[in-house]
């Protein structure tokens, strides 16, 4: 089992700090990378949670250095740069950082730290108040014509779904990735179910598009 985190280079490095004296790396210069999980990683993870929510320093970095490459590949997703990504992902760990301690330890921690980082992404989102295309489609034309099977590997699709504009993105996201309801994701975003329905055939017919252009080149 492999896990991508961020390595964060200490120079010119500012920090964030917190009451209870933890620090969060900001403004620096961050380097994806995998590095193996052992197991000990694995069965450490309970002492590590607990040791954050007593404020150990260095629990939380690691638990920084193991999920950070996860979570801001998340924040990748629903943000438009990767400016953006890294302010998410800041703001996502503030958040994770406060609340550790509310980790009940059922079910998977990572799972619990992504839905924090989903979360925050769309907040962030709501913030920047983006424009939603509201142009009525009657539901009966809302099926593309064909479904286009690929082996495009992941990455390459994620480029093609930051190409969306924002608002089809966010909703593509939260439905097709993340999987939340229309009823969700209208109460997420302030909009309605329809607009949230006609985003999200309009995200899936572009992206049929380019799929189809790729493979005809």
């Amino acid at each position: 089992m492999q896990r991508i985190y961020v390595n964060t280079l200490p120079k010119s490095t500012t920090s964030k700090k917190f009451n209870n004296q933890a620090t969060l790396p900001t403004n620096s210069t961050s380097i994806l990378r995998t590095v193996p999980m052992s197991i000990h990683d694995q069965h450490d993870e309970i002492s590590l949670i607990k040791a954050c929510s007593n404020g150990d320093n260095n629990a939380f970095k690691t638990i920084y250095d193991r999920h950070a490459g996860t979570m801001y590949s998340i924040c990748l997703r629903y943000m438009n740069d990767q400016d953006e990504a890294k302010d998410a992902l800041q703001e996502g760990f503030i958040k994770v950082f406060k609340n550790i301690s509310k980790f009940k330890f059922q079910g998977s921690f990572e799972g619990w730290m992504k839905r924090i980082f989903v979360n925050t992404s769309i907040e962030q989102i709501r913030k920047r108040k983006i424009h939603l295309d509201v142009t009525e489609i009657n539901t009966h034309d809302m099926k593309l014509t064909h479904t286009i099977k690929t082996s495009m590997d992941a990455d390459k699709m994620m480029l093609l779904v930051q190409k969306l504009p924002p608002g089809y993105r966010t909703v593509f996201n939260m439905f097709v990735v993340d999987g939340f309801s229309h009823r969700e994701i209208s109460e997420h975003l302030g909009i309605n179910e329809n607009t949230s329905k006609s985003q999200l055939f309009k995200a899936r017919k572009q992206m049929q598009m380019w799929l189809e252009g790729w493979f005809e080149e």
